[in-house]
């Protein structure tokens, strides 16, 4: 029986894409452990996957993204990514060594926070196994025709400008603004025993792995006409991702007589929810629409923080996405990477609000791709949110991005996609008979 170690930094975001490819590995007759945070295991035993826990001092994703004082903007790439990334990356690369030692696996999935995975890369190719990245959010690959990953930037129009802002900006990103980063990886790898970056970005880590597997469309990544040819689309997994959240009695009052707004800030950045559904529930009071709030999870009571809610108001924590998005004009969201390719699943145009973590280059590529509006900004005014959802309702371009980007993910490979290349590079890397 073929044995694969599937490896995820506890985040909600991250640990169900991969519990997709996880079950699609077990009906392929798989053994799959899945190396993530302690609060995941019923999660991952429900999906009739084996659990492995992480050490409690690299099982603090979670924690860290709900801070109410989390770090924005730059900030997010300097401290942000050393505290969450690079520091438990020692402790997480040393679980995964434990896992491999108890029973040897054919396949190492990860996805790109699990920064432990490089303890591999210490090893001979023939020793290790094979590694596959599961790109969950904006692909950060370093490339002559795109900016550097971090600074929220977009490639420009002229091509030799392009090259020549992107190559000149590269060099200040990493020697100057994001020094810290490169320092604290170049730390992490001397003690993990891997090879170091030698002057490279710090992305650029994840271009190692043996397959570069992005759940994402083309059409919503800058081009890159010069990355490797491990790179491959597959699209999102969230097709795969269906729950049994039950609608609310309310719910038959979306009937179309007049445009839904949704609004969101995940199942993570929710802690305090005036960052962006305050201001959209004042954005939106006087306007002739319908506002569906979901609060990730955290009681409806602490919407009370906010206010009497005005009467074209509906909230609840939880709603079911496949029912609510057909009936949605414009979502209104913090950025997560999943909950943008579920709204361009169903041809919504978005309007986005983040700048933590990597919703700086999520936000970027919404206005990029024509798909929405970027607001640049994690705490935007009422009168910015009023605005933007106003311009996308009046200009139909927006859902028609969105729903090119939709045709494009219906017609992406998937999961089995994903399997179908693995058996190959597996194969591939297997002796021939005279090697024996």
């Amino acid at each position: 029986m073929s044995s694969a170690v599937i490896c995820s930094m506890p985040a909600e975001g991250h640990v169900r894409p991969l519990l997709v490819v996880a079950r699609a590995l077990r009906e392929r007759g798989w053994r799959v452990r899945f190396l993530t945070g302690q609060r995941y295991e019923p999660l991952v035993t429900a999906a009739g996957v084996e659990f492995a826990a992480l050490p409690a001092e690299a099982d603090t994703l979670d924690a860290i993204g709900a801070e109410t004082d989390r770090d924005r903007g730059l900030a997010s790439i300097n401290r942000g990514i050393e505290r969450a990334f690079l520091a438990p990356a020692p402790a997480a690369g040393r679980a995964l060594l434990d896992l491999l030692g108890q029973a040897a696996a054919d396949l190492v999935i990860h996805e790109p926070t699990f920064v432990g995975v490089q303890v591999l890369y210490a090893m001979p190719e023939r020793e290790r196994p094979l590694t596959v990245l599961c790109g969950l959010g904006p692909l950060g690959l370093s490339s002559r025709e795109t900016p550097p990953y971090g600074l929220g930037l977009q490639p420009l129009a002229r091509p030799r400008l392009n090259r020549l802002r992107n190559r000149l900006v590269g060099a200040f990103a990493t020697k100057v603004v994001l020094r810290p980063v490169h320092r604290a990886a170049d730390r992490m790898l001397a003690h993990m025993g891997a090879p170091r970056l030698e002057g490279g970005f710090f992305m650029d880590l994840l271009s190692r792995a043996d397959l570069l597997a992005q759940f994402t469309v083309p059409g919503f990544e800058f081009p890159r006409p010069d990355a490797p040819t491990k790179l491959r689309f597959y699209g999102p997994m969230t097709r795969s991702m269906r729950g049994g959240v039950e609608a609310p009695a309310w719910f038959a009052e979306l009937d179309g007589r007049r445009p839904v707004v949704h609004v969101t800030q995940g199942t993570v950045a929710n802690v305090d929810l005036d960052e962006l559904v305050g201001p959209t529930i004042r954005a939106l009071a006087d306007q002739d629409v319908t506002v569906v709030v979901t609060t990730g999870g955290r009681p409806l009571t602490d919407l009370d923080a906010l206010g009497p809610l005005p009467a074209n108001v509906r909230a609840a924590e939880f709603l079911p996405y496949d029912e609510l998005l057909p009936r949605t004009d414009v979502l209104v969201t913090n950025g997560g990477y999943g909950g943008l390719h579920h709204a361009m699943e169903h041809g919504v145009p978005i309007v986005v609000a983040g700048d933590s973590e990597d919703k700086v280059e999520t936000s970027t590529r919404v206005a990029w791709s024509g798909v929405g509006i970027s607001l640049r900004t994690g705490r935007p005014t009422a009168d910015a949110v009023r605005s933007a959802v106003r311009t996308i309702l009046d200009d139909p371009a927006y859902a028609a991005s969105s729903r090119r980007l939709g045709d494009a993910i219906a017609d992406s490979r998937g999961p089995d996609g994903l399997l179908d290349d693995i058996d190959e590079l597996l194969t591939a890397r297997r002796p021939s008979p005279s090697q024996d």
